[in-house]
């Protein structure tokens, strides 16, 4: 497989377009057989879902079923055909009917420039500030805005944020009025609204690290006057040491790795050990290959990642040098569409 040509500053890390620019394998006639099965299955269950909309069947049974054939044509296909049928299914007709779901339209339009941004988990953790879009979307737009929040993945991306309150509420726990926190990819930070910690007044700084100007203008008006700092950073100024943020007793990334490619992944987890205090934790979670909703979020989210398994997690940590200075785990969510990575100085 080629190496990916990562953008270390961009906006979006990985790109559809960049994926599919690295194929795992060249074309071939074995596999050109391959694409005109594959998108005459596509085809059909694609045809299937836009007679079933409409006959107004149930929005939620017809996402239901078209995400789990997704899946099965996904998997029994090689990934190099599958990039190739993804732009098809984007064209299909049945997508002006899933496009009402203001969760996958914000998804598939991105008005951020890239892929999974902060407005689109605040879609997912149903927070207040959502409220008036989903509204206003039509009737079948709310009906499928219900099952997609409830998809095993949206599940885990909220148990994902109340894991990470946790682990800061814990940590600070320990060192109550002395505690640091350091958050890459921060988004909204929506994790501490829900720190006890935080209003407790036990952290005594929180950094929040963001490549994107609103994001880390949001945060700096809703935590104004709190121990957090919204900071303007990327991958490229951590690895460049072009800021000097300090050193902190838990630092986390929990939606960034989806996106980086395994060099640069890395390289990041070793700059954030070195800026962990002695004793302290560094985080990174990646969304878990084989989860059963990639093929509806490649193809009509338009939200491509790079999946991880627990072996590919390891393979991170295995190739950090300098062993001893830190201990490891890998562990999956309660749902297991997330793992996490854990390590200690």
């Amino acid at each position: 497989m080629n190496q990916f040509q990562t953008a270390l500053d961009g906006f979006s890390l990985i790109t559809p377009d960049l994926i599919a620019a690295n194929s795992e394998s060249p074309d071939s006639g074995y596999l050109q057989q391959q694409f005109i099965e594959g998108r005459a299955e596509l085809a059909i269950l694609l045809a299937l879902s836009e007679q079933q909309f409409q006959n107004r069947l149930p929005a939620a049974d017809i996402v239901h079923g078209l995400t789990a054939r997704l899946s099965v044509l996904r998997q029994k296909l090689p990934s190099s055909v599958w990039q190739r049928l993804a732009p098809i299914a984007r064209e299909h007709a049945v997508a002006a009917y899933l496009l009402e779901d203001p969760l996958t339209r914000w998804s598939f339009e991105k008005p951020r420039g890239y892929s999974g941004d902060a407005q689109l988990l605040d879609f997912i953790y149903e927070h207040p500030s959502m409220r008036p879009a989903i509204e206003q979307s039509s009737v079948l737009g709310r009906d499928l805005y219900a099952y997609t929040k409830q998809a095993s993945s949206s599940v885990a991306v909220r148990e994902r944020r109340d894991l990470l309150t946790t682990k800061v509420d814990a940590i600070a726990s320990e060192r109550p009025g002395d505690s640091e926190i350091l958050t890459i990819a921060a988004g909204h930070l929506r994790e501490a609204d829900r720190s006890r910690a935080l209003q407790d007044g036990a952290i005594s700084r929180w950094v929040a690290l963001d490549q994107d100007p609103l994001s880390v203008g949001l945060v700096a008006r809703d935590f104004a006057g709190s121990a957090v700092e919204a900071v303007n950073g990327s991958v490229r100024t951590l690895l460049s040491r072009a800021q000097q943020l300090g050193r902190f007793d838990f630092i986390y990334a929990a939606g960034l790795y989806d996106y980086l490619a395994h060099n640069v992944a890395v390289k990041l987890t070793e700059r954030c050990l070195q800026m962990l205090k002695p004793g302290g934790q560094f985080l990174f979670a990646n969304f878990a290959r084989d989860i059963s909703v990639e093929g509806y979020m490649e193809t009509f989210m338009n939200w491509e990642l790079l999946w991880r398994s627990e072996s590919e997690m390891w393979s991170i940590i295995r190739d950090l040098p300098n062993q001893d200075r830190f201990e490891a785990k890998v562990e999956f969510g309660e749902n297991r569409n997330v793992v996490y990575a854990i390590l200690q100085t």
